[in-house]
This record gives structure tokens, sequence and C-alpha cells, in this order.
């Protein structure tokens, strides 16, 4: 599930999905990382639909602008009823499929990695479906992601990986020429270091 529908307000309101980051979308990018993923649902706005690949679903989160758990809702109303799905924002632009794996390698109701510093980071997130339906609030409009953890502890793991975190996230302009400065590491694909 890849949420794509926030405002970016620290982005001038530029719909950050489509931004580049390496000449690739930022949204472009995390579907690669999702390759082979079934369903693969993207929250977000009609705008998009010229960059999902057949088979992707869309969805829209009530209300439009309603926020990353009224969008997980949406998304998780075409999920499967058991399982597991990964929770993505459409601005990481270094999450790989290795950074995914690295999360389903562990058996635990939420999967999320901490930073250097111990930091919870909310996304990427692996959840048991079953686990994610319960902490959703009735009422998920305006509802805050650090809420959806009030009664369940997640599983924190490090990222083994080198180069930038698949948690890297660009929130605002600095943050994404950065992000190009990073990728001007990576394989021509966007896949990693070259």
């Amino acid at each position: 599930m890849v949420l794509a529908g926030g405002a970016a307000r620290r982005m001038g309101g530029a719909p950050k999905p489509l931004l580049p980051v390496g000449g690739v979308p930022l949204l472009t990018r995390v579907l690669a990382a999702l390759r082979g993923a079934d369903p693969i649902v993207v929250v977000g706005p009609p705008e998009l639909d010229p960059l999902l690949p057949p088979g992707v679903l869309r969805t829209r989160e009530q209300p439009p602008g309603g926020g990353p758990v009224a969008a997980i809702a949406a998304g998780l109303a075409l999920c499967p009823p058991t399982g597991r799905v990964a929770v993505v924002g459409a601005d990481l632009p270094f999450l790989t499929a290795d950074g995914i794996a690295e999360l389903l390698s562990v058996d635990a109701p939420v999967v999320m990695y901490a930073d250097e510093q111990g930091r919870t980071q909310y996304m990427p997130a692996l959840w048991r479906v079953e686990a994610l339906r319960a902490a959703l609030p009735d009422e998920p409009a305006g509802a805050s992601l650090r809420g959806l953890l009030r009664e369940i502890a997640p599983h924190l793991a490090a990222w083994p990986g080198t180069g930038p975190p698949p948690w890297y996230d660009c929130d605002t302009v600095p943050d994404l020429r950065a992000a190009n400065d990073l990728s001007e590491a990576e394989a021509p694909d966007g896949r990693g270091p070259a």
C-alpha cells in the first residue's frame, strides 16, 4: 500500500509522487520496490494514474486530504482480509525490495525500522492485516500514525544496508535536492548503489 495523497505543503503544493529523484518520479521508484506484491494499492489522486503499471489499484482517502490514517483505511479496503501488508509513503526514494524483505524477515504484528538514534520510523512498515484493522480508529480522518501504535508495540528492525536508508523521505525541497545528490551514486535503474 502506497500512501500518495498528501498536500505537500512543505513542497509548495507540488504533487510529491510526481517529482523526480535521479530522473525517476518518486512514485515510480517506490512501485519498483514493491514489484511482486499482490495487490499493490496506491492511495492518492487521479493525476497519478499515468504512472501506475497495469494491475496496480488506486483509491482515494475520504475525505481527500484526510491524512495518512484515512489513506490506510481506504487502501486496506482493497487488501485481502488476512496476510501482511507493507505501508509505505510515495516519497521514499531509497526504498528497495531489500528494504521490504528485511521487514518481511521478522514475524511480528507490526515491524518498523529504528534509525541510528533508536527513533521509530513509521514508514515503511509491515503490518499483519488483522493488527492494522484492529488499530484503525472509527474516525480515521485526521488521526496520527503514532496513534495506531497505542495498543501495540512494533518490532523495531535495524537497517543492515549501506547508503541512504529506506525511510529517507522527501518532505521539503532541500530533502529532494539531497536525494538527487545521493542518487548520483545509484545504479541507473534507481535500485541502489552502482
